[in-house]
C-alpha cells in the first residue's frame, strides 16, 4: 500500500482539475432511497453541496455526475445546478468516464472525482484528483487521495469543491 499524498501534492493536482465527476447516491446523498408505493423515490441533497457545484461551474470547471441508478430527483437537481452531463443508470463507470473525457476533451490528470462505494473504485484510482466521502467504504478511502470530513449527503461535495476552488485561487470570500 502508496502513503497517502501530502497537502501541496494534493493542491498541486487540485490546481489541474478542470472538471468534477461524482457519483450520486451516497456522495450527494446519504446513501438512502425512500421508495413510495406508486414508485416513485424521493431523495435529500444538501443545499451546500449544490452551491459548491455552482461555483466549480462558475469557476469554469465542467460538473458530470456518473451513478448506477437512474432517477428522475437527480435528473431534476442535476439540471437545476446546471450540471454538464449526467450519465444515470451506468452499470459500466469507466466506460461513462471515458467517454467524458472524450466530451470534455480533458485528461485523466484534468479529473477530480468523488465517490463512496466499491463500483468508485476503478475511476477513484485513474482521476488525476480523487475524494472519498468521510463514510465511504474502507476500500475507497484507502484508494482516494483525499478522505473528506463529511460524509455524503451532508456537504461532502462542497468540501471538494472549495478544497479545488482554494487550489486554484478561485475561492474568494469578501
Amino acid at each position: 500500500m502508496t502513503s497517502p499524498p501530502r497537502s501541496a501534492e494534493v493542491e498541486e493536482r487540485a490546481k489541474r482539475v478542470k472538471a468534477l465527476f461524482m457519483d450520486v447516491d451516497g456522495v450527494l446523498t446519504d446513501g438512502r432511497i425512500h421508495l413510495y408505493a406508486d414508485g416513485t423515490e424521493m431523495k435529500s441533497f444538501h443545499v451546500r453541496d449544490g452551491l459548491g457545484i455552482k461555483l466549480m461551474r462558475v469557476a469554469d470547471c465542467r460538473v458530470a455526475f456518473i451513478s448506477g441508478r437512474a432517477s428522475a430527483a437527480v435528473q431534476q437537481r442535476g439540471e437545476e445546478l446546471g450540471v454538464d452531463a449526467m450519465l444515470l443508470g451506468i452499470e459500466d463507470k469507466m466506460s461513462a468516464y471515458e467517454s467524458l473525457l472524450e466530451q470534455f476533451q480533458i485528461t485523466d490528470q484534468e479529473v477530480a472525482y468523488v465517490g463512496d462505494d466499491l463500483p468508485d473504485l476503478d475511476v477513484l484510482r485513474r482521476s488525476g484528483l480523487s475524494f472519498a466521502v468521510a463514510d465511504a467504504a474502507p476500500e475507497v478511502r484507502s484508494a482516494a487521495h483525499v478522505v473528506l470530513r463529511t460524509s455524503g449527503g451532508q456537504g461532502a461535495v462542497r468540501e471538494a469543491c472549495e478544497r479545488i476552488l482554494k487550489a486554484k485561487g478561485a475561492w474568494r470570500i469578501d
